[in-house]
């Protein structure tokens, strides 16, 4: 092809010489017009060369076979993105469905969430006693009538809701203080995965060096592993016992970084940060919100007290409410109206995380 094109060329200038001389031009002209013409041609000819042209499209075709051996066979780098968030996808699924099929929550789970290591038989036997020692009490401080209605009133009261209620006190303690720590305890795990510790051996860290419940609940982790339990069982299992947001995004990020890679450290520094912000955020809410839940505590005991201070000052003039229908119908009344601003109050003042 090249040889084609000489040919072509040397003919044509050989016509444009003959024809300049023709003309009438000078030799010395023709001379450099054909200097001209042939350095242009080579130039033409010689470009893609200088300009480097051709080795840039080499080095980008070399560049592009080498990522794809790498990628894996025939794999381009968007293939390998699509199939990380299918991944990511599916254990976010699979974490979720584990979660709906683990909901149900015993008295065992309640009593671990709490931290006794109590069975739920001793639970019940001090539920029984409580419930009749203060019927007990009730029916010792009454006379009347009324006395043995009230006895077996207060003995279901005090026997199914006390003991409830000191329950329900003692996991919110728990889980507060919990949520409190947790984040200092996700900080060993970063500093320890940068310096090149396995998770395992972080999770052995927390759980002999933090303070409890964060020391407990990590140790029952370290437990759980040790006989054959997958990190990822064993972290949904913490769900269970301690059922906090921040728990559930540490499950999640240490799950998806086990089934589709990355960054673990990064994830989990970006992770302590996030629960920092949370808490802080929370603190000033319930700052924001004291106020009102004062305000709100004294309007719900004015009226008992109101109720009581009457009572022993002027008994007769509101004993009326106790004995009389209209009284009944009218205490009963104010107790429905009561008890509705009391939740209205309460559902304006709650704030949930």
């Amino acid at each position: 092809m090249h040889s084609h094109r000489l040919k072509f060329s040397t003919a044509t200038v050989t016509r444009w010489v003959k024809h300049m001389a023709d003309l009438g031009l000078s030799a010395d002209i023709v001379a450099i017009l054909v200097g001209l013409a042939v350095g242009g041609l080579i130039y033409a000819l010689s470009y893609p060369f200088v300009s480097g042209e051709i080795l840039a499209a080499k080095r980008v075709a070399s560049v592009s076979e080498a990522r794809t051996k790498k990628s894996g066979t025939g794999r381009t780098v968007a293939d390998i993105a699509a199939q990380r968030k299918k991944q990511v996808t599916e254990s976010l699924k699979d974490m979720e469905s584990r979660s709906k099929s683990s909901q149900k929550v015993t008295l065992r789970t309640k009593l671990e969430r709490a931290g006794l290591d109590t069975e739920p038989r001793t639970f019940w036997i001090a539920s029984l006693i409580t419930g009749l020692l203060v019927g007990l009490l009730t029916f010792v401080s009454m006379s009347g009538p009324s006395a043995l209605f009230a006895s077996v009133a207060t003995a279901i009261v005090g026997g199914f809701g006390l003991p409830n209620w000191f329950l329900k006190r003692l996991i919110n303690g728990r889980q507060k203080k919990f949520q409190r720590e947790l984040a200092n305890a996700i900080d060993v795990v970063v500093r320890g995965v940068k310096s090149g510790l396995p998770l395992n051996e972080c999770l052995q860290i927390i759980a002999r060096e933090s303070p409890e419940p964060i020391a407990g609940e990590f140790r029952y982790v370290v437990e759980q592993m040790r006989v054959g339990i997958p990190l990822g069982e064993a972290l949904d299992r913490l769900i269970g016992r301690m059922p906090l947001a921040e728990v559930k995004f540490l499950a999640i990020v240490i799950g998806i970084q086990q089934q589709a890679g990355g960054n673990l450290s990064e994830a989990l520094g970006n992770l302590s940060s996030v629960l920092r912000d949370r808490f802080r955020m929370e603190m000033k809410v319930k700052a924001l919100a004291a106020e009102a839940k004062a305000s709100a505590m004294v309007l719900a005991s004015l009226p008992p007290s109101v109720m009581l201070m009457t009572y022993m000052s002027a008994a007769d003039y509101i004993i009326l409410l106790f004995t009389t229908t209209a009284g009944n119908l009218i205490l009963l009344g104010s107790a429905a109206w009561m008890l509705c601003g009391v939740l209205v109050m309460r559902k304006m003042i709650n704030f949930k995380f």
